[in-house]
């Protein structure tokens, strides 16, 4: 799955009796190492202003004039400050721009101290984050508190800053889908729309007696349909599958495609039992793996929070999420256990291409034969980060923490797809998901993302979260 690079607008701060060569020269690096990045960038031009840079408030008014001309065009603003700054040019400038902030500072130089050559950037960030904490700007400051854009510790901090407002970026108006209704038995995935849709989180909700009606007009011979069944072909070995539970899987795919294009939803969760199985004779399991698999988040059993949660993860990795079940304990070992899930594990995650069966736990309610869809597999060794998301009386609240798949066994009549995950603290991990009404589903995804999560879903968006961790 590509890794989609954020556009930045650049600021560049400027006090006047600083030498005008300072600010010419960071014109010229910060953009062309974030383009060296695979960023793009937008720029004041430099005539505008008095070197292209934001000191008076008249020139900070050009500048939020400029954002406000190219909004939707960036995602987020790099403030730098090639020299001491000035505050009330870049309150000016900033307050309305809508999107994450990194204040960034060159380092001045031991050898280049005389007043034609020094900057005081180091004293000018800290005047800069003390005037925006006073007029209630957010905005992002990393270590070290120093640092040229032509360094290894500036990529870094570029590279946890686009995460950042990937999420933010991402999360702000999005669309989730509750296909079906939740599942009476599930009451741990209940969800409170309103306090969602305060957070700028839409819900719109669908009946499965409309997707079964859609599945049944889908016409198995257009393009559609076609191009749907080569997909699901090439995604998995379907060896023993009867023909008519792969229409009804591929029907179902076509559907769900339909409403997602239809409604412009980021995730979705799914009511994926009993009348799928009961009427159908399928488990949607593997369609909801290869939506994960190409950046579409989709939770089963209709938890909602965890979809939410998922697109979180999704948007700060670049890389396919998947829901999980908190689900047995390995051997004696504190900080091991197994995360398993009846097949909605994205391929990209998975040590091979795995294999679709029927559902083997459902089949001793529904019978042998009549939940064909299920992607058997193990999942491969990786870091990962994972976390949850609740609705608490009106508040979003999320816990994240970091882990790692390991390569220990499962034995070979487990069912379904799983792994076993290594996290530390894992004991403390599990009172703070039973003392704070989690739920029995658990978010993940490749790589450690759970600082820049955490900024975005803190700091920029007002969310709650805890890291039962620590930290």
């Amino acid at each position: 799955m590509a890794d989609r690079k954020t556009t930045f607008a650049l600021f560049f701060g400027n006090r006047g009796f600083f030498p005008a060569s300072l600010i010419a020269e960071a014109r010229e690096e910060l953009p062309r190492m974030l383009k060296e990045w695979g960023h793009d960038v937008l720029m004041l031009e430099q005539n505008i202003t008095r070197y292209g840079a934001v000191e008076t408030p008249r020139e900070g008014e050009i500048y939020a004039n400029f954002l406000q001309e190219n909004r939707g065009k960036f995602d987020g603003v790099i403030l730098c400050l090639p020299n001491f700054g000035d505050e009330t040019g870049a309150v000016a400038a900033l307050k309305e721009a809508n999107v994450p902030i990194l204040v960034q500072a060159y380092p001045d130089e031991l050898d280049k101290m005389a007043p034609e050559l020094r900057r005081d950037a180091f004293c000018g960030k800290i005047s800069i984050m003390d005037v925006f904490c006073q007029y209630g700007l957010k905005f992002t400051a990393l270590k070290p508190h120093v640092v040229s854009p032509s360094s290894e510790r500036f990529k870094t901090n570029v590279d946890y800053f686009d995460r950042v407002c990937r999420v933010v970026n991402g999360m702000r108006d999005m669309v989730v889908g509750a296909i079906g209704a939740r599942t009476t038995a599930f009451k741990t995935v209940r969800i409170d729309e309103i306090a969602l849709q305060r957070h700028r989180i839409t819900m719109e909700t669908l009946d499965l007696s409309d997707v079964f009606a859609r599945m049944k007009a889908v016409n198995s011979g257009n393009e559609a349909y076609k191009a749907k069944a080569a997909v699901l072909k090439e995604y998995a070995p379907w060896e023993g599958v009867p023909e008519q539970a792969f229409d009804n899987i591929v029907r179902l795919g076509v559907v769900l495609d339909a409403i997602i294009e239809e409604y412009r939803m980021d995730a979705i969760a799914l009511r994926c039992w009993v009348e799928m199985q009961e009427q159908l004779g399928i488990s949607p399991c593997v369609l909801l793996g290869e939506l994960n698999n190409r950046g579409l988040p989709a939770a089963c059993e209709v938890d909602v929070g965890n979809a939410i949660a998922m697109h979180a993860l999704h948007l700060a990795s670049g890389e396919p999420a998947t829901c999980l079940d908190w689900n047995n304990n390995y051997g004696e070992e504190d900080d091991k256990c197994i995360l398993f899930h009846c097949g909605p594990v994205p391929r990209d995650l998975m040590s091979d291409r795995g294999r679709i069966t029927d559902h083997a736990i459902l089949a001793n309610a529904v019978g042998k034969g009549h939940s064909y869809g299920c992607h058997i597999g193990r999942i491969a060794p990786v870091d990962f980060t994972f976390g949850s998301m609740l609705t608490d009386s009106g508040r979003l609240r999320f816990y994240l923490g970091q882990g790692r798949f390991t390569d220990d066994k499962i034995p070979a009549e487990f069912f379904g797809c799983a792994g076993v995950a290594e996290i530390e603290k894992l004991q403390d991990v599990l009172l703070h998901v039973g003392h704070n009404g989690y739920r029995h589903h658990v978010s993940l995804t490749p790589g450690l993302v759970q600082a820049p999560v955490r900024e975005a879903l803190e700091r920029y968006l007002g969310f709650e979260v805890t890291l039962p961790q620590g930290g």
